[in-house]
């Protein structure tokens, strides 16, 4: 593996053991629900470890029914939006689509899914006759139709996921892998399909991924994405296989990718004296900034030094010459091999890489919030000022029934302080008069009182007066004058006996009430 990647992990590693094909099953569709939540050792033997990354482990294991070789892929889930350690859900699940829609003799195959609570486990085609430059880099030497036939079949691979507008963003010398390395001509298996995408028409597709010696100027400039990257990183691939040498590697990683950003290469004569100039130009033409003028993959595939012709004719015949330089060009491939693997972090990624790529990430993240925001902020500044005018009014409207309601309330304690002053009074003059009616009928019972003593008096008075007349001989032949002949005594008596009265009432206290009684006696009551 070469200098560094922010993949997740391999899904084949290179090895001793022969390749195993295993037969191909046909998988579910995709989606969550199509993960077998049913745990993957009860079905298959785990054994030893194959590889790893930074958030997966690949392990060879055994399917008990079948007894058939795979390789067991344990992906670590995120398990909370806020960590920053696993891989997020979509991006598995995006991972397990694209390889369920692949069938092809030239890339890894997916078997199973297996999902538990802290990882998804992909059952994959056990790729076991290591990585191609390492097995390149064996040979004593290596001519440029046996580098053709490798890249064909590279190149093959990449033509069926372009057909189907998927991009693998992550082409480099470990993620491509022979099945069987003693086979006359081993066959190539593309794997590690953690970056790839399907490149949708109208969709702007933007990301800083993949190993940072391999990806296209779009990726490290932060441009829209497609299909064209993986040429370029096809470009980067041959350039090695045929010189040994990396066409943009610095000594640091800001170097390479200021040398990708500035398409900062050359065919270094003592790397490329004996390269024929078919092979440099299909180089250079993959290796170009302009995406429109880079290689497609059908430009690759037909190219005068992919697809057989004269020149390859030519320069057969010439192999003889050539083959002491040949030699020393898979020595060189050898010593780049060796540095690559040597200088390989533990975890095989670029963990600032990766970390520059989430920054950049999250700053055109927050770039899309703080224009939400910005609109966000121009919505509630309307919405202040319609509420302060709003305010204002009930301000104004609210002084306005303050001063009337202050009025009226000023009025009604006017008027209540008149009531009670009226209520007051009122008091005053119903103890008054409550007083005077005492005094009133205290008066009243001392008259009446004294009243029934002048009744009794006057009653016994007329008895006497009774008892008086009554002691007078009356005439029997009639008239009057009480035995007087000649005499009219009854009218001088009544007058007499009225005046008497008069001054006996007038003597008593009570004689006011008495006033206007008329006691004359009549003719006809005298005796």
């Amino acid at each position: 593996m070469s200098n560094g990647t922010l993949n997740r992990g391999v899904t084949s590693v290179s090895g001793s053991r022969p390749g195993l094909l295993v037969g191909r099953r046909s998988c579910p569709p995709p989606g969550r629900d199509a993960f077998n939540t049913q745990r993957v050792e009860d079905f298959y033997q785990i054994g030893e470890e194959l590889g790893s990354g930074q958030f997966a482990i690949v392990k060879q294991c055994r399917e008990k029914s079948s007894g058939l070789e795979f390789a067991a892929k344990f992906i670590k889930k995120r398990q909370s939006m806020a960590s920053s350690r696993g891989v997020r859900r979509e991006e598995i699940e995006r991972e397990v689509d694209i390889l369920r829609q692949t069938q092809h003799a030239n890339i890894v195959t997916l078997h199973d899914v297996y999902e538990n609570r802290t990882d998804v486990v992909l059952i994959l085609e056990l790729v076991s006759g290591g990585e191609l430059f390492d097995f390149l880099a064996q040979k004593e030497s290596l001519s440029e139709e046996e580098a053709t036939q490798f890249i064909k079949q590279i190149l093959e691979g990449v033509n069926y996921l372009h057909a189907k507008k998927i991009a693998h963003f992550d082409l480099k010398p470990e993620n491509i892998m022979l099945l069987d390395k003693n086979a006359p001509l081993p066959r190539i298996k593309l794997i590690d399909f953690g970056l790839a995408h399907k490149i949708e028409a109208g969709v702007e597709f933007k990301n800083i991924f993949g190993t940072p010696e391999f990806v296209a100027p779009e990726i490290v400039n932060y441009e829209p994405l497609g299909l064209e990257a993986d040429m370029w990183s096809i470009g980067v691939i041959t350039y090695i296989l045929l010189s040994g040498a990396s066409p943009f590697l610095g000594e640091t990683k800001q170097d390479t990718l200021g040398n990708i950003s500035a398409v900062n290469y050359e065919f270094d004569e003592e790397f490329f004296g004996h390269t024929s100039a078919p092979a440099k130009k299909f180089i250079s033409q993959l290796l170009e900034e302009d995406k429109k003028k880079r290689l497609t993959i059908q430009d690759a595939l037909n190219h005068p030094w992919i697809k057989p012709n004269e020149h390859k004719e030519e320069s057969k015949a010439q192999e003889p010459k050539k083959r002491e330089r040949r030699q020393l060009k898979t020595t060189r491939l050898r010593e780049y091999t060796i540095k690559s693997h040597s200088s390989m972090p533990p975890n095989n990624t670029y963990v600032n890489f990766e970390r520059f790529a989430q920054v950049v990430e999250d700053i055109d993240h927050m770039e899309g919030s703080f224009a939400s925001l910005a609109s966000a902020h121009d919505s509630l500044q309307e919405d202040i000022d319609a509420t302060v005018s709003i305010y204002n009014e009930k301000e104004a409207w609210y002084k306005e029934e303050s001063e009337g309601v202050r009025h009226e309330l000023s009025q009604i304690r006017y008027e209540f302080r008149k009531v009670e002053a009226l209520k007051r009074s009122l008091q005053d003059d119903m103890r008054a008069f409550g007083s005077g009616l005492g005094a009133i009928s205290a008066r009243y019972r001392e008259r009446q009182s004294h009243f029934e003593a002048l009744r009794l008096e006057l009653a016994n008075e007329l008895k006497w007066v009774q008892d008086v007349m009554g002691s007078f001989p009356t005439d029997g032949g009639g008239g009057g004058g009480g035995g007087y002949p000649g005499c009219s005594f009854s009218p001088v008596f009544n007058d007499d006996v009225n005046e008497a009265l008069k001054e006996l009432l007038n003597r008593s206290r009570g004689g006011e009430l008495l006033t206007g009684i008329n006691l004359d006696l009549e003719p006809g009551q005298q005796r």
